[in-house]
C-alpha cells in the first residue's frame, strides 16, 4: 500500500471554488466514508480547513484510487470533474509526506507560519481515529506530522514570524480605521477560530468585544476568557451598528449577515472580515457607504504572510529553518517505514531458525540420553550462540539496506534464499499491528522502529 494526497487549496483555486469544495460537520463525516469504502482505498483522512479540502488515502492503485477520490470531491461538491480536475493536486508516497509535513508547519498556509492548521490536523486525526477510516499507515503518518509541526515552531518560531489570519486582518483594518486600541469589536462565532480572533483583539488593545454565537452559553464561556460579553444572534443587526471592527467565522454554511442588516457609516467607518468558508458575510455589503469588507480571495490578493513578502530576513530565515527541517524529517520517516517493511521478514527468518534449531536439539538429545543437565544447557548455549551469531550480521545489515528506496528487493531476497513461506512474513506484519501485543517470540535484534 502506498500514501495518496489528493487535494485542492488557495495556492490552486480562486476562493469562490474553494467556498463550493469546502466541507464540514456531516458531509465532512460522509465524504471520509465515502473515501474509505472505496475499492483501491485502505484508510482515508480528510483535512478540511478554509483555505484547503485535501484527502489522504492509502492505497493499493494509484490511477484508480485518483480516478475515485476526484470523482467523489466532485460530486460532493456539485463541480463537474473538468471544472474541479485543473485545480486539484496529487501527491504520491514521498511526496505526499513531504506534502503533509509541510502544511502540518504551516509552510503551505496562506498566511505562512500560522499555527492555527496544526490543531485542523490534530482534528482531522480525530475524526478519522472517531470513524474509523485510519489503519497504522495514515495514523503513524498524521501522528508524525504533527510533531513535525510542533517541532518546526518550536525550533524555528515560524509562528512568531508568520502572523495568523486573524493578525494580517488586523492588518487591513489598521490601514482603513488606523490604530486599533480602544476600538469596539463585534466576533460573530464562538469556535477555535472566533476563540482565535477574541483573543487577537484583546491583545490588540481592543477594549469592548462583544461575542455573538447561536448557542448564547457558548458565547458567555468565549467572551469570559476577553473580559468581553455576549449576545445572542438575535440582536446582531444592533451590535453590528454599535461596532468598529467585526470578524465572522461561524462556519454556518449560509449568510449570516446581510447587506441589509448593515447601516450606512457617514461619520465613522466600519471594517468587517469573513473568515468563514462558505461566506458568512453578504459580498453586497461592500456597496453600502462606510463599510469596508475583506474576505478570504481579498486577503489572498493582498499578498500579506507569502514567503518574503515584506523582505524580512528574520522571516525569511525561519521559512528556510523550517523546510530543512521538513526535508530532514520526511527522510527519517520514510527510512523507518521501509526497515519497518523488513521487520516481519528478519522476525520469519529467526523464528525458522530457532525452530530448526529446537528440533535438532531435541533429535541430538534423543541420541544421547546419558548427556547429564550442565552438558545439555552447554550445549545447548552453545548452539543458540551459533545461530544467533550467523543470522546477526544479515539480519543487521538487511535493516540497514531497507532504509533505502529499493529496501523491498533485500526483504525478498532474504525470503527467496531462506525459503521462507512468503505467508508467514505478512501474517507478522498483520500480528504486530494489534494494539498491545507483544511482537513474536525470537526477534531478539530489535523490533518494529516505527
Amino acid at each position: 500500500m502506498s500514501v495518496l494526497a489528493v487535494g485542492v487549496s488557495h495556492r490552486t483555486a480562486p476562493v469562490a471554488l474553494l467556498e463550493r469544495v469546502s466541507v464540514s460537520g456531516d458531509a465532512l463525516v460522509k465524504l471520509l466514508h465515502d473515501v474509505h469504502r472505496d475499492a483501491c482505498v485502505a484508510e482515508a483522512l480528510v483535512v478540511s480547513t478554509c483555505n484547503r479540502v485535501e484527502v489522504y488515502a492509502d492505497v493499493d492503485r494509484f490511477h484508480g484510487a485518483v480516478t475515485a477520490v476526484t470523482d467523489m470531491l466532485s460530486r460532493h461538491s456539485g463541480i463537474p470533474v473538468e471544472a474541479l480536475a485543473p485545480h486539484l493536486y496529487v501527491h504520491y508516497e514521498e511526496r505526499a509526506v513531504h506534502h503533509l509535513f509541510s502544511v502540518a508547519s504551516g509552510l503551505d498556509s496562506m498566511v505562512v507560519g500560522e499555527g492555527q492548521i496544526l490543531g485542523q490536523v490534530r482534528q482531522a486525526l480525530r475524526l478519522a481515529q472517531d470513524q474509523d477510516t485510519l489503519g497504522p499507515t495514515l495514523n503513524e503518518l498524521a501522528q508524525h506530522a504533527l510533531r513535525v509541526g510542533k517541532r518546526v515552531h518550536s525550533d524555528t518560531g515560524i509562528d512568531r514570524a508568520g502572523a495568523s489570519l486573524v493578525g494580517v486582518g488586523l492588518t487591513l483594518a489598521e490601514r482603513v480605521l488606523g490604530p486599533i486600541a480602544g476600538r469596539r469589536a463585534l466576533v460573530v462565532g464562538a469556535g477555535s477560530m472566533s476563540a482565535l480572533s477574541a483573543a487577537t483583539l484583546a491583545r490588540a488593545g481592543v477594549s469592548d468585544i462583544v461575542i455573538a454565537n447561536r448557542t448564547y452559553e457558548r458565547g458567555v464561556r468565549l467572551a469570559e476568557t476577553v473580559g468581553g460579553r455576549a449576545v445572542a444572534l438575535d440582536d446582531l443587526t444592533a451590535e453590528l451598528a454599535a461596532a468598529d471592527i467585526v470578524i465572522s467565522c461561524t462556519g454556518a454554511g449560509n449568510l449570516v449577515v446581510t447587506a441589509d442588516m448593515v447601516a450606512p457609516r457617514s461619520d465613522r467607518p466600519v471594517f468587517l472580515l469573513d473568515l468563514a468558508l462558505p461566506h458568512d458575510v453578504d459580498p453586497a455589503v461592500r456597496a453600502v457607504p462606510g463599510v469596508t469588507l475583506v474576505d478570504l480571495e481579498s486577503m489572498q490578493d493582498s499578498g500579506l504572510g507569502q514567503d518574503g513578502e515584506d523582505g524580512d530576513g528574520g522571516r525569511a530565515a525561519a521559512i528556510a529553518a523550517a523546510r530543512r527541517i521538513v526535508v530532514e524529517e520526511v527522510g527519517g520517516y520514510l527510512e523507518a517505514v521501509r526497515a519497518a517493511r523488513v521487520t516481519p521478514t528478519v522476525i520469519a527468518l529467526r523464528t525458522k531458525a530457532s525452530e530448526v534449531m529446537e528440533a535438532e536439539l531435541g533429535r541430538l538429545m534423543s541420541r544421547v540420553p546419558e548427556m547429564d543437565g550442565r552438558t545439555r544447557e552447554e550445549v545447548t548455549q552453545t548452539i543458540r550462540r551459533v545461530v544467533d551469531k550467523l543470522l546477526h550480521e544479515p539480519t543487521v545489515r538487511v535493516k540497514q539496506l531497507a532504509a533505502s528506496s529499493s529496501g523491498d528487493h533485500y526483504a525478498e531476497a532474504l525470503r527467496e534464499l531462506f525459503n521462507l513461506d512468503p505467508q508467514v512474513p505478512e501474517a507478522i506484519r498483520r500480528t504486530s499491528e494489534i494494539p498491545g501485543d507483544a511482537g513474536i517470540p525470537g526477534d531478539t535484534d530489535g523490533g518494529n522502529p516505527r
